[in-house]
């Protein structure tokens, strides 16, 4: 049923891939100097465990009522899933990112992994199996209000434990500096973490909804990064700030949680091993409002606020020594947003850049959201992604 479903597509998908890497992207017309540019982080190899498949992006004026017939304004069919996203942001950052997932060996799997490949990903480690379905998404995009639709269908069978043996395993960790997960996949996640920690490799963990696997996978994470509901939905606390606190009291392994809050930005709270017993305690939600108030509005460009190392802590919660820190968003002229979808994949592979170059937190939440804000200007998660060269990444790098 899946195949006949997508018969129409394989050479729709070849054809685009094929002018997508003929035809240089809009971000590619001025690039900067390589010379210009920091030196790339001296370890680079990233492993990722997660998600991908082929996005078929439809835009329309407006999204349908029930049984409404509506043509599209724009189709776009590329290679999309979080972790696949994320690993090409990285890519193009710079990285050399290897990718832990599954396909089919079907006309989707093979356009999925020529992409990746294409862009710098290491396919390497990918089980491909013989039969089934690779994984697929439609995905609507509303031209009136920016926002995206998507309807997804599973890669079958799914990947197993068992078919990433243990001597794979130990190669894709070899030389890495950093793990990434997306949530899914967890019970291969799970056993790439536990060898990941036992390595001291550190983990990034994308927090992006309550899944399966998820809890024990974030009692391995370094790093967390959450979408807006989660913190909340996962701790059960009254509010948000005081839900980012809960998370650094329950994960002892973490070091900074942030929540992304779209246009509005993000929010990070970072664990500090330094703190004094004798630093005053402040209530999060009180310092939250004292940092929205030194924002400046009339800046469009991402910018950062941060607190100083202290005592936070939250009623029914408590405390944690740690910073505090706001993330602004790029506010993208109207008629240039054109696309959200896959913003948050960006975001999370920035941050994986910015982690293994060193970039304290106030370089690196402006530098993610401009990397994200850059996504938002073309259809589909991959086509507007920067590469390091992009002169819009110039001042944040």
């Amino acid at each position: 049923m899946v195949s006949s479903l997508l018969s129409p597509f394989p050479n729709v998908i070849s054809q685009l891939n094929l002018v997508s890497r003929s035809s240089p992207p809009f971000f590619t017309r001025a690039q900067m100097s390589s010379e210009s540019l920091p030196p790339l982080p001296e370890h680079r190899i990233v492993l990722g465990c997660g998600s991908v498949g082929v996005d078929f992006l439809a835009s329309v004026s407006s999204y349908p009522k029930p049984d409404d017939k509506i043509r599209s304004t724009s189709l776009k069919v590329q290679g999309g899933g979080n972790a696949g996203n994320a690993l090409t942001c990285v890519a193009r950052l710079g990285l050399n990112p290897r990718l832990i997932s599954k396909v089919a060996n079907d006309a989707q799997g093979k356009s999925i992994l020529e992409e990746l490949e294409s862009d710098g990903v290491d396919t390497s480690f990918f089980i491909v199996s013989e039969e089934g379905n690779s994984p697929f998404t439609y995905i609507i995009v509303d031209n009136e209000t920016k926002t995206r639709t998507c309807i997804h269908t599973p890669g079958y069978p799914p990947l197993i434990p068992d078919e990433l043996s243990q001597s794979q395993l130990l190669s894709a960790l070899d030389g890495a500096n950093m793990v990434y997960f997306d949530g899914r996949l967890y019970e291969t996640a799970l056993i790439i973490a536990k060898e990941a920690a036992c390595k001291n490799i550190p983990i990034l963990v994308d927090a992006e909804r309550e899944r399966e696997g998820l809890d024990d996978l974030l009692n391995f994470a370094s790093y967390a990064i959450c979408s807006a509901r989660f913190p909340q939905a996962w701790t059960k606390a009254p509010s948000l700030p005081s839900a980012l606190l809960s998370m650094l009291l329950r994960l002892p392994n973490l070091k900074f949680v942030i929540v992304t809050l779209g246009e509005d930005g993000c929010i990070m709270l970072e664990r500090s091993v330094n703190g004094g017993s004798d630093a005053e305690e402040i209530d999060i939600h009180g310092l939250l409002e004292s940092l929205k108030q030194r924002k400046d509005e009339s800046k469009t460009i991402p910018t950062c606020i941060s607190s100083v190392v202290t005592k936070l802590s939250a009623n029914g919660i408590g405390t944690v020594f740690g910073r505090l820190f706001i993330g602004t968003a790029e506010k993208i002229p109207p008629s240039e947003l054109v696309d959200t979808t896959g913003a948050g994949d960006a975001f999370i592979g920035a941050v994986v850049y910015a982690l293994c170059a060193g970039m304290p937190p106030e370089k690196m939440l402006p530098f993610a959201a401009q990397v994200a804000a850059s996504g938002c200007r073309a259809l589909g998660a991959r086509t507007g992604l920067p590469h390091r060269t992009d002169p819009r990444l110039a001042t944040f790098l």
